[in-house]
């Protein structure tokens, strides 16, 4: 996550959408006071700021808007300009996948997907509990409301970069690729019919909602 004060703007980092690479690119425009949380170079540097620091959520890179509340007011959050990245879902969860088997933390899902193939791992009620029960729109929702400016397609920064940089005023540029799972190819091949068909069901509101297909 990043809160710019100076700017007017708060970038919500859902997971596994381009997040990092869009952090990067914005940390180095950012003002002395910007809040930067997160594992980008600038953020480290940072970190000790948030120390004794209090919010609604948890103070970490994937908070969502309502979390926020507490770094900085819930006026200042109702009259920022606020902003976040979304990304075909069948694509995520395999990046989400491989992302989780490279890890080492103690945490269910990783557990989860270093003992299971990729179709174990989708078909877990843990993850299919997970990704119903949070739709893009819930990462960028402030006391139950949506409040979201600009969704950025990771499949189309062509199109929503300058959108980005008109709202913001701010010119970005490309996108360095970083955060990255060890996967290679098309996420095409990790899915059966069946796995497929899970899929446009748990993540149906996204698929609807940006045009998403298999």
């Amino acid at each position: 996550m990043i809160i710019s004060r100076g700017r007017g703007y708060i970038f919500v980092h859902i997971p596994k959408t381009g997040g990092t690479s869009m952090a990067a690119a914005l940390e180095n425009r950012a003002m002395g006071d910007d809040i930067l949380i997160g594992d980008t170079t600038k953020a480290k540097r940072r970190r000790h700021r948030l120390e004794g620091q209090a919010a609604r959520g948890r103070i970490w890179k994937h908070m969502t808007l309502d979390d926020c509340v507490g770094l900085i007011s819930a006026e200042e959050v109702a009259a920022f300009k606020v902003f976040t990245m979304v990304r075909n879902p069948w694509d995520r969860i395999v990046s989400y996948y491989h992302w989780l088997t490279e890890q080492s933390f103690d945490h269910p899902a990783v557990h989860l997907a270093k003992a299971q193939d990729f179709s174990g791992f989708l078909n877990a009620p843990h993850t299919i509990q997970s990704l119903s029960a949070n739709p893009y729109g819930s990462y960028v929702s402030l006391n139950g409301r949506e409040q979201c400016d600009l969704f950025v397609r990771l499949e189309h920064l062509e199109e929503d970069l300058p959108r980005l940089e008109n709202l913001l005023d701010l010119r970005i540029g490309s996108l360095p690729h970083l955060n990255t799972s060890a996967r290679a190819g098309s996420y095409r091949p990790f899915y059966s019919d069946a796995d497929c068909d899970l899929v446009a069901r748990i993540a149906a509101p996204d698929i609807a909602r940006f045009g998403y297909a298999f």
